[in-house]
């Protein structure tokens, strides 16, 4: 799959307690979640982000708290992917639930500028940032699937679906 976006450049040791408060955690619909994305640090981020933008971040991106909020507003947002130098596990799991590619490579924030046009290739690895081009971990062929189907939940339902119609 090959994401086309602007940038939007975030640092290390981005977590979820700061990617959406706590006080929104009850909140049911991405949507809403969307609208209080780093409300507290970076209260322009929401305007900033259009849809097909692609998150570029530092080492430790998730950390905190287990919150699915946090990806769950990144893609209401419209975030394509994201590409961070490491994830914690347990967001990098949530991502993959949840139908958002999170792509792992240890320069890219290097070479990543706010708003400059990315190109992220996650068969191949490839990483394209202005005139740099960086070779990331492709995503596997199963993680790939789980993609193009919108995440884990969507592949239950459909094997669910077609154990019920066999």
């Amino acid at each position: 799959m090959i994401y086309r976006g602007l940038v939007r450049r975030l640092g290390d040791n981005v977590d979820t307690d700061v990617m959406i408060a706590g006080r929104h955690l009850s909140l049911q619909s991405p949507a809403e979640m969307a609208k209080y994305m780093f409300e507290e640090t970076d209260p322009e981020f929401i305007h900033r982000v259009q849809p097909g933008d692609i998150i570029v971040a530092g080492e430790n991106f998730g950390s905190g708290s287990a919150r699915e909020h946090a990806p769950l507003g990144f893609k209401a947002l419209g975030i394509s992917c994201i590409v961070a130098a490491s994830f914690s596990r347990t967001f990098y799991r949530m991502c993959v639930d949840l139908g958002l590619p999170p792509i792992t490579c240890a320069d890219a924030l290097k070479f990543a500028d706010e708003g400059q046009q990315a190109v992220v290739d996650t068969k191949s690895g490839e990483i394209c940032l202005g005139d740099h081009t960086l070779k990331a971990l492709p995503l596997p062929e199963f993680i790939e699937n789980l993609m193009r189907m919108g995440g884990l939940t969507n592949w239950v339902q459909q094997q669910l679906q077609s154990e019920q119609e066999a």
